[in-house]
């Protein structure tokens, strides 16, 4: 652990581990909200824009699991240097789940040619720092603030804990990944560049049932989906949501085997290896939501989601036998169906992917902020950036028009 600077009576550190972090200062910090007892969806006005009290993948057991699997650290590229800020009696008030990276892969935003170019200009784009949670496009919060008068004191804290972490590793750039306010807003005015993307979010309006859901949707569409979720099954295929203790390590098998299946299709080497699931799975089984699809008396296809305060988060899906519209079905009917049941507000169902659009789910843009070092390097982002952002806003407002909900309703 080392010291990278005060600011007034507080201490920013950085930690290379979360051994030497107490879980339970640090998920103060993480999600001082969780706990406190929620409105409903159907109580909540405007359900899309509330943030979840209880993110998962900022959480001290996450990232630990992460740790002890060894996805993150050694020779990954993921190095973690969490910042640590503490108060005059050593008490943790504030901390970032911040690595050094060595590459660009497993963000899901996409800086390649950003380091492309400035390895051609003759720089060195790597190391960078990092603040995200590992693989995983989710937003949450990313300077994870305890509760307290120090609050935004300790905030900019951070912000000039990363500045400095940057400069001591020789790093070219800060990156802070799906964020959220009010960090966005702290990041902007200390000079960050704010970049914009795309993802799909299904939102409850309160619904009692799928078809109370569906009957939102024009005609046609709700035709569709209720074919395709007949056809999903057809094959004579069962399902099942396990959690807790119902996620055995033969459970675990079954589901990595899945996963890295289509995990070496996509990217040609899985990101989580076969350890991580039984880490989380010890750790966290409570909030982990696993939708497996059987037929013929194996387990043939699983769906991965982890529930946070408001939100279940749909991450990774994979299968041995292919059944049409059976990724469609575990990844995001049944999600919805467990958002309902479970009155959750929102589910959101990762990165990218058009034909969520047509399952109900609605574009939102996701955001992130940036600090480039090299003046040259920061003047072309920010050139480039702003006509980024009005490509997306211009996308989302397409892609509202093609949604499948009746028309003049629940926009």
């Amino acid at each position: 652990m080392s010291e990278t600077g005060t600011r007034d009576t507080l201490r920013v550190r950085v930690a290379t581990s979360l051994k030497s972090v107490p879980a339970a200062a640090w998920d103060a910090c993480a999600n001082p909200g969780a706990g406190r007892p929620l409105e409903s969806a159907c109580e909540q006005a405007d359900s899309i824009s509330q943030a979840d009290p209880d993110n998962p993948f900022v959480s001290h057991a996450f990232l630990r699991a992460l740790e002890e699997s060894g996805c993150v650290g050694g020779r990954t590229g993921w190095s973690p240097a969490y910042l640590l800020v503490e108060d005059a009696d050593d008490r943790l008030i504030a901390a970032a789940p911040s690595f050094v990276k060595g590459h660009s892969q497993g963000e899901y935003v996409f800086d390649h040619s950003w380091a492309e170019a400035y390895m051609r200009a003759g720089g060195r784009y790597y190391p960078k720092i990092q603040v995200a949670a590992p693989f995983t496009p989710a937003t949450g919060p990313r300077l994870l603030v305890a509760e307290g008068p120090c609050a935004a004191e300790a905030r900019e804290a951070l912000i000039a804990g990363l500045e400095a972490l940057r400069e001591q590793v020789r790093g070219s750039s800060v990156h802070v990944t799906f964020a959220q306010e009010p960090d966005m807003t702290a990041l902007l005015e200390a000079g960050f560049l704010e970049r914009h993307d795309i993802q799909f979010h299904w939102r409850n309006e309160g619904f009692g049932s799928y078809d109370d859901f569906l009957g939102t949707l024009a005609s046609r569409k709700r035709k569709a989906l209720k074919r395709e979720r007949r056809e999903a099954l057809s094959a004579g295929i069962e399902v099942a949501v396990l959690s807790g203790s119902d996620l055995t390590e033969s459970v675990w098998d079954d589901f990595f085997s899945f996963y890295e299946d289509t995990g070496s299709r996509k990217w040609g080497r899985p990101y989580l290896n076969r350890r991580f699931f039984s880490e989380i799975g010890q750790r966290m089984g409570e909030r982990i939501v696993l939708v497996l699809a059987r037929r013929a008396g194996r387990n043939i296809a699983g769906a991965i989601n982890f529930r946070g305060g408001n939100t279940l988060y749909g991450r990774n899906w994979g299968c041995i036998e292919d059944h049409p519209f059976l990724h469609f079905e575990l990844c995001y009917h049944q999600a919805i169906d467990y958002a309902i049941a479970h009155k959750l507000v929102r589910v959101e169902a990762g990165a990218q992917g058009e034909h969520k659009l047509a399952r109900g789910y609605r574009p939102v843009i996701t955001r992130s902020a940036h600090l480039l070092a090299d003046p040259g390097l920061a003047r072309a982002v920010a050139a480039y950036l702003p006509g980024e952002r009005r490509e997306i806003s211009s996308a989302v407002a397409a892609l509202a028009e093609e949604s499948p909900f009746r028309k003049g309703d629940h926009l």
